[in-house]
Order: structure tokens, then sequence, then C-alpha cells
């Protein structure tokens, strides 16, 4: 394992688990549509740092000769940005969160082909009193 945090991506209901939070109350708005007032409960992040391997810049480079979308890279982002929106969630789960507003990703270049990505939010719950 050698440090290597597994945090599986939640897609639906059916894998959440008991204490997650919702995929529908998880929004880039100020507010969640058609709930009242919410109670903050602090700000929320997944962090999830990715590097690169050869094979994919080696195809990176010959494809950005021709143009079009690079099919390696587009999997290694799309897999980031889950994972790190996967540890927000736990995190605002882990708080008793029925909801994530203001969710925002951010990425920095640590080093050559060494890349920090996060999702962070505002953890949030409208007082109901889960069943």
């Amino acid at each position: 394992r050698g440090g290597r945090v597994e945090a599986p991506f939640i897609e639906g209901p059916g894998n959440l688990p008991e204490a997650a939070v919702d995929p529908q109350a998880v929004c880039t708005a100020n507010a969640l549509p058609g709930v009242g007032v919410l109670r903050p409960l602090g700000v929320v992040r997944g962090i999830t740092v990715r590097s690169r391997n050869l094979v994919a810049d080696i195809g990176a480079g010959l494809k950005s000769l021709v143009g079009g979308e690079i099919g390696p890279m587009t999997t290694l982002c799309e897999g980031a940005r889950k994972q790190a929106l996967e540890r927000m969630l736990e995190q605002a789960a882990a708080r008793g969160a029925t909801g994530v507003v203001a969710v925002r990703y951010d990425s920095n270049s640590i080093a050559k082909g060494i890349t920090e990505v996060v999702a962070y939010g505002l953890a949030v719950t409208d007082g109901r009193v889960p069943a």
C-alpha cells in the first residue's frame, strides 16, 4: 500500500455509505434550490496529487501534433477530480452535513508532471433529522 489512499467516487444513491451527503445536495451555487435556511458547518475539502506517466506523455505529444482530445490525459484529469470530490464529500459527511454549497475545484502544479487537485466547498445542514 505504501501510503496510497483509496477513495472510490460515489456515483449514485446505491453506492452511498449510510452517513454520506446526497450528491443532489452538492452544488456550485451558494444555496440549495428549494431548501430553506442552511446552517453552515465549515469549509470541507478533498485533495489528491497525481503524476502523469511516460506512456501518456508520449501519446499526448504525438496527439498534440495532429490535434484532438488526448484520451489518457482526460481520463487522468477526470479521475483526479472524482477522487478529490469524493474526499470532500467524506469530510462533509463526517461533520454531519446534508449538503455542500459553493463547490469549487482548483489545481496546482507541484513539480514537473505532478499536479494537486482540490475540491472544496461549504458543508451545510438544513436541520432535518435523518431517518
